[in-house]
Parts: structure tokens; sequence; C-alpha cells
């Protein structure tokens, strides 16, 4: 492969991550797809019609997953969330903290970019925040005190921490046979649950749920297989184009935004230069503007008072903190780590779900 190959590749996987992030964006504005509002609508009013759009995002994207990784396409320990080192901590802490924070700002990283291309003014201002806090936890003070203190609670896996992984080492079995037997078994299990109930098998769930699950896949794909290069022409080094990890990756609304704001800012850097997950950013927020305008629910909508400015401010802050420590959002663990069956994935989605009723509970016990 020569350098103008890695070139080409890099920009097809640029402009592919844009028109995918930017269906997603479509997608969520279009069917009111968000975590938060899902265990919103369970908490306060039982109604589990966006639950089951998210569970079935879920099934789509582990079925999808895992059944590429029985064809050989992909394989989960190329990504940050099989890894043998199991931060259990930091995907509790962190999850928790991003599952308060979301309530709290009113929607987590994707819903914010959402809202932001519906002209939710609020939406920005929390994005900006958020992508500071993450930063600085990627890179900065609070990453110091990260890296000191949770991430050195560690559980060393003799192999990764993904189901398929681990059930494979401890049968005798080929990884991918595991994985499109195991992915496929749950992904079915979960879709079930969604189709039970009359709510489940409306066309707006299975848009939002299919369709969004679906971009987590070709984003999967897209990283791992097309962006895949066994050995670079310049470092001679496995690598994954296009990635800040330099790893395969899917969608994520947290660090991403932290990453697209340091390439705002430093533009004339030439160091500095777009990823699949900078260019996601821009997609889900273009892909939501698109639908708000064409179907005129576009509305400017702006801060009603210093307390609800406060509490955007803080829920910012705690989702950039939260996620970056919990290795992801709603999206990055919540549907692209979910999909890998990572047991980091279900201790961060767990904390998440937990921080969100936490929230809604404190917010119940504030109005009374």
């Amino acid at each position: 492969m020569q350098e103008s190959d890695v070139q080409s590749i890099t920009t097809t996987l640029l402009w592919a991550s844009f028109g995918l992030s930017a269906l997603f964006g479509a997608l969520a504005q279009r069917t009111h797809f968000c975590t938060m509002g899902a265990i919103a609508d369970v908490v306060n009013m039982g109604d589990w019609t966006r639950m089951r759009m998210w569970v079935l995002a879920i099934a789509v994207a582990v079925i999808g997953f895992n059944g590429m990784v029985g064809l050989g396409w992909i394989e989960a320990r190329h990504s940050i969330y099989a890894s043998p080192r199991l931060l259990w901590l930091s995907s509790l802490l962190g999850g928790l903290l991003f599952g308060f924070g979301m309530v709290l700002a009113s929607g987590c990283g994707s819903k914010s970019l959402v809202r932001l291309g519906g002209g939710n003014l609020k939406a920005l201002v929390v994005l900006i925040v958020l992508g500071v806090a993450a930063f600085a936890t990627l890179r900065g003070l609070t990453a110091v005190g990260r890296v000191a203190t949770v991430d050195a609670v560690v559980l060393q896996l003799p192999k990764g921490q993904d189901l398929p992984s681990l059930l494979a080492a401890w049968i005798g079995a080929p990884v991918r046979s595991v994985a499109w037997l195991l992915g496929l078994a749950a992904g079915l299990g979960l879709m079930g649950w969604v189709v039970r109930k009359p709510e489940g098998r409306t066309a707006t769930v299975w848009l939002g749920g299919a369709g969004i699950g679906g971009v987590v896949v070709a984003m999967w794909w897209l990283s791992g297989h097309v962006g895949h290069v066994p050995e670079h022409p310049v470092t001679l080094e496995e690598t994954f184009l296009a990635t800040n990890s330099h790893r395969m990756e899917a969608l994520s609304m947290v660090a991403p935004v932290g990453y697209a704001l340091d390439w705002l800012l430093y533009f004339s850097d030439a160091s500095k230069v777009l990823t699949m997950g900078i260019v996601s950013v821009g997609g889900v927020l273009v892909g939501s503007a698109v639908v708000a305008l064409s179907t005129r629910s576009f509305r400017w909508e702006g801060f009603g008072n210093a307390e609800d400015l406060a509490n955007h401010l803080l829920g910012a802050t705690l989702m950039g903190i939260g996620g970056v420590t919990a290795l992801g959002c709603t999206v990055g663990q919540g549907l692209s780590g979910i999909s890998t069956l990572s047991l980091g994935s279900m201790l961060a989605l767990a904390g998440i779900a937990a921080g969100g009723v936490a929230a809604l509970r404190y917010q119940l016990w504030r109005l009374d």
C-alpha cells in the first residue's frame, strides 16, 4: 500500500462517517430517539416506547457487530471496549456521573447535538462545556486525577473483556463461532422483548431503533474493515485510519466533541487533522438541522433563568468528566460499546441508567 492509497481511504472514511452520522442525526430528530428521554418516560410516566426503541438499536448493533466478527471482517480486540484491562470502577463511576449530568443538561451529548440542530441554544452551551470538560479529562487537570485514582483500579483478564472472547477461552472454541452465535442469541432475545408489547411494534420505534442500530454497525465496518491497514507504509505498524485512538471506533459523542473543539481552536496546526469522530459531530448536527427545517419544527430556545443555566452547566461538566472516565456515553458505551458485549460497557451502561434515575428522583424531590 502506498501513501496515496492511505490518503484516498482516509478521505472515503471521513465522507462516509459524515454521511452516516448525518443519518443518525436525522433519525434521532425525526423519531425523538433519546436515552435520557427513554429513562425519563419510564420513571415519570411508565411509558416504555422510547426504551424499546433504544433496546432495538442495541439489538441490531449487537447482531451486526458480532456477525461481522463471525465473518472475520473485524475483531473485537481492536476496539477500546474489549481490552483485557477491565476498568470496572471507572466504568461504574463515570457512568453514574454521566447519567446524572445528562438529566441536568436535558440530554446526553448526541441529544444536545440534535437539539442544537433544532435551534436550541442551551444545547450549544452544553456542548462547549462538555467538550472542555471532556478534553481536560482526556489530557488535562482532571485526566491526572482520573489516572491516579479510579483508573488505577484494574481487573486484568486473561483475554479480552468481551463475552465472546471470555466464553471462547473457557470452552476452547473459536472466537468467531462464539461471537456470531452469542450475538445472534442476545440480539434476537432483545428484539423479542421489544415486540412483546404493541408500542414496540410501531413504525417509529423500528425506524429509530433499527436505523440507528444500523448506523452503528456501518461505522464499525468502516473503521474496522475499510480503515484497517495491517502495515502502514510510513510507520510499518498496524493501524486504523482516521481515528483519534488509532484503534477501531464507532460512534461516540463525548471525547469527539472535545477533539472537535481542539481541531477548531488549533486549526492552523498541521498536526490537527480530521477524524471520523470529529466529522461525526458535524454530521449529527447537520442531519438534525435538515429534518428540523424541512418539518418546520426548528425553534430558537434559550435559558429560562439563572437556575436553568446553572443546572445545564453542571450537567455538561459531569457528562464531560463522566463520559471520558467511563470510556463513552449513551452512544459510545450504550450502543457502540455494548454491541461488543463488553463487561466494561455493561457496567458503564448500568451506571448511566442508575445516574439518570437518581437525577430524575432528585428533580422530583426539588419540585416537592
